[in-house]
């Protein structure tokens, strides 16, 4: 992130925590919930079940975060579109 900030490259980023330290966009999956869903299947393991039985699961919410300090720095105007549809706006 840093070389990106210090050549003045827009970037997007897989996790919202790129963002909040001052990238300009990230769209993925929610850690958080990926990581409710380790502790889950670490509590079925711990209770016997066998991780083999266990049903591989794909991420389901994923965020749109934007930049906008950003953005200005960079010089870029992101489209009301974006903004509308983003799950967060960082101002």
């Amino acid at each position: 992130m840093a070389l990106a900030s210090r050549h003045a490259i827009p970037t997007i980023y897989a996790w919202r925590e790129f963002v909040t330290a001052g990238g300009l966009i990230s769209y993925g999956t929610s850690l958080a919930v990926a990581y409710r869903q380790v502790g889950t299947y670490a509590g079925k393991i711990l209770k016997g079940a066998k991780p083999a039985d266990l049903p591989v699961q794909q991420p389901t919410k994923f965020e749109l975060v934007v930049n906008l300090k950003t953005a200005k720095a960079l010089g870029l105007s992101v489209p009301q579109s974006i903004l509308a549809r983003a799950d967060e706006v960082i101002e």
